[in-house]
């Protein structure tokens, strides 16, 4: 039998109840939004473990201790669920782009601050892998909605690493380079390398060994001078 629906509660410290809005309009109390969330946190689970295809409101809501008739009170279908799981990745990308604007990009801090990009990239796409599987996979199919979460992941980080670029006024970089083809090319380089660095290990490439050469290419291209001696 389907749960009884929950009285509407207005919660004024909640900062966008649009986001938390439940299908049929409603803001959930605070019951509902232990129940979204943990439909959330079991599509966000079973993700890892399924395919998005075998992926089913019934087996959610089952492993949720929940009916199917409560996961469509809160979300239309599977994908509207994975586009909220999406959507707090995508908050996550805020600090990264920090992290590049604070630099520094010149002399032995540039070295430390290319690592600490690296880093940050491969650890966001380790916790997020299972939903980012879902977005790419969606994006090429031309879902529009998978496809603006995929820009909100990668334009801003392709922004801030343009921009950092061209802060570079006195770097020894080359002056016929776009700066924003140069930060396109490496924000795809860096996801494209983070989403198959299980492909690299299977080859026999360390990940050590990879995160030193992506760091080294980042370095190089953001101050247009040899990286540092090992």
């Amino acid at each position: 039998m389907p749960d009884a629906p929950e009285p509407t509660e207005q919660d004024p410290d909640d900062a966008d109840e649009d986001a938390l809005r439940a299908a049929d309009g409603r803001v959930p109390g605070r019951r509902g939004r232990a129940t979204r969330q943990r439909l959330l946190d079991q599509t966000a689970e079973m993700l890892g473990s399924s395919t998005f295809r075998d992926l089913k409101v019934v087996d959610i809501a089952r492993a949720a201790g929940t009916s199917p008739a409560t996961f469509y009170q809160y979300f239309p279908e599977v994908e509207s669920a994975i586009l909220v799981l999406a959507e707090e990745m995508a908050a996550e990308i805020p600090a990264l782009c920090d992290l590049i604007y604070a630099g520094p990009w010149k002399g032995k801090g540039a070295y430390a601050t290319s690592e600490a990009l690296v880093q940050g990239l491969m650890d966001f796409w380790e916790r997020n892998r299972a939903v980012l599987r879902v977005v790419d996979l969606a994006t090429e199919e031309g879902d529009h909605r998978f496809r603006k979460i995929r820009a909100r992941l990668l334009t801003p980080l392709t922004q801030a690493l343009a921009d950092s670029i061209r802060a570079q006024s006195g770097a020894a970089k080359p002056g016929d380079v776009d700066p924003m083809a140069t930060a396109g090319v490496l924000v795809a380089m860096l996801a494209n390398v983070a989403a198959h660095r299980y492909g690299f290990e299977f080859w026999g490439i360390r990940t050590d060994d990879t995160l030193r050469a992506m760091t080294r290419i980042v370095y190089s291209a953001m101050t247009g001078q040899k990286p540092p001696a090992a």
